[in-house]
């Protein structure tokens, strides 16, 4: 031991404990970088270092030369430090703790290691320790939220094709009780597509597991919903008020196997949301054509309407008609997306279900009929009496109700001086299309396309996008005769055909 005066003891470091204020400092929120620390290392000895792993691969820094022996003990454990030296070389190796294994932090010098650097190689350990084991925790984390999105995502599809049954049973593991309910209601929140995970993660502190949340896979900028029995649709209308810029569009009560029909419902009342002052809508707000028609005789037009569909197994009748309802609502990726399926799927399903129904869904006003026979069918509770006489869909439309909701809908576009009624007419009968609807009316596609947009907040209905909004409105127009009425199959009266399996 040397006395305090001993001409060999080293003198005090000027700043001596700076190199351990900027080591505390890589465990400020913004550093926790183990890569970092071993950039700040090298810097602090005045060498070369580097993080490796059990079989000498760099996990930080660039790699180092070590010696294999010594690697594999420390690796192992059987030894937690070491130096050695060779060719004018002088190194520290020393053991880190790796969650589920261990890492070896080797530091190179030209030097030998004075105390201050074997202090700062020491200290330097543990807080890679703590570092490395809070990447893993990060990590594991993120796997595990990955793992439960992918989850509610995938019980969400089982909604969506009907399949109730399965998407009870995958939730039963995780969420018990949630699925155990005759009714729900689906809400879609639309805000930034940067701040669709916080809204997500809100509405999942709001629900406190009581609803099924999932980051809509077609629209980045969606949030879907599913509360049993309209349980949280207070939490999520406080969780839209307070965050500027976001709408909220919600369904009417469905039975869980029609949440297809649900989300469809959710977003048209998203599109009437965008114009409201609360930026906030529900579907049953509003009425609807089919709900001015006689129930009964909709049921027996719609059952004729799909009865050629009668002919295939149940699993395969059932996955037509959902991917049909879905593929008009959408296009037919979005659909795919929602499905869960490729697009080439929804449009092998689709034309399908067209031959076999024989419409031609290339015409919007067939598209529109057929989606309202789509709903009706969804909607039975009972399939309708075979041998009642059939319904037309002239029939249907010709009820006073309907052809007053019609009108007052549709009158909404009087005032306009530009005559959005006729644009809106022609762009329907050229298929919806700004070009072939331009060329009826003697018109610039362009204004078609303004004409149709400035419809949208006046009949508080989404058109150019598509789906149930823009048949309600073909609907208005058929009722009125102001379109002619689609060309459909000859229904036939008698009894289905027997089922055909395989």
């Amino acid at each position: 031991m040397t006395g305090r005066q001993d001409g060999n003891r080293r003198p005090p470091d000027p700043g001596g404990d700076t190199w351990a204020r900027e080591l505390l400092d890589q465990l400020r929120p913004g550093g926790r970088d183990p890569g970092k620390v071993v950039a700040w290392l090298t810097d602090a000895v005045g060498g070369r270092a580097c993080l490796l792993d059990g079989s000498g691969a760099a996990l930080a820094g660039p790699p180092l030369p070590v010696d294999r022996a010594l690697l594999a003990d420390l690796a192992s454990g059987r030894i937690a430090a070491a130096s050695w030296e060779e060719r004018g070389r002088h190194q520290r190796l020393v053991r880190v703790t790796h969650p589920g294994t261990a890492a070896v932090l080797a530091v190179d010098r030209a030097d030998p290691f004075d105390r201050r650097c074997a202090d700062i190689v020491a200290r330097a350990a543990p807080v890679l320790e703590l570092l490395l084991a809070a990447r893993g925790t990060a990590t594991a984390g993120q796997r595990l939220r990955r793992a439960t999105a992918d989850l509610r995502l995938a019980i969400l599809q089982l909604l969506m094709v009907e399949d109730t049954v399965s998407a009870r049973r995958v939730a039963a593991g995780l969420w018990p009780g949630l699925l155990d309910t005759d009714t729900a209601c689906v809400y879609v929140l639309e805000g930034y597509a940067r701040e669709r995970d916080r809204i997500a993660e809100e509405c999942l502190d709001a629900t406190r597991d009581h609803a099924l949340v999932v980051r809509c896979p077609a629209v980045d900028r969606h949030v879907i919903v599913v509360t049993p029995r309209d349980a949280a649709g207070d939490q999520l209308r406080t969780v839209a008020g307070r965050r500027p810029g976001t709408y909220l569009g919600g369904s009417a009560p469905q039975s869980l196997a029609r949440t297809a029909t649900a989300y469809g419902q959710a977003v048209s009342a998203l599109a009437v949301a965008r114009f409201r002052p609360d930026q906030q809508a529900v579907y049953a707000e509003r009425t609807h054509p089919e709900r001015l028609m006689d129930p009964d005789a909709l049921h027996r037009w719609a059952t004729r309407l799909l009865r050629p569909l009668d002919r295939l197994a149940h699993h395969t009748r059932a996955e037509l008609l959902a991917t049909t309802r879905l593929g008009l609502e959408f296009t037919a990726v979005s659909a795919a997306k929602i499905m869960g399926v490729s697009r080439n799927t929804v449009r092998a399903r689709m034309e399908r279900a067209e031959a076999l129904v024989g419409a031609d869904l290339t015409d919007l006003t067939v598209r529109a009929v057929v989606h309202l026979a789509l709903n009706a069918e969804a909607g039975r509770d009972a399939p309708a009496p075979s041998d009642t006489a059939p319904v037309h869909l002239t029939d249907l439309l010709a009820g006073d109700a309907l052809r007053a909701w019609a009108d007052a809908l549709l009158g909404r576009l009087d005032p306009d001086a530009r005559d959005l009624r006729r644009t809106l007419r022609g762009w329907i009968a050229g298929g919806g299309n700004a070009e072939r609807g331009a060329q009826r009316l003697g018109m610039h596609p362009q204004t078609v396309r303004e004409h149709v947009r400035a419809a949208e907040p006046v009949l508080e209905r989404q058109l150019l996008a598509g789906g149930s909004d823009l048949y309600e409105v073909v609907l208005a127009h058929l009722a009125l005769g102001a379109l002619d009425p689609p060309a459909l199959p000859r229904t036939n009266p008698g009894p289905p055909d027997a089922p055909v399996h395989g």
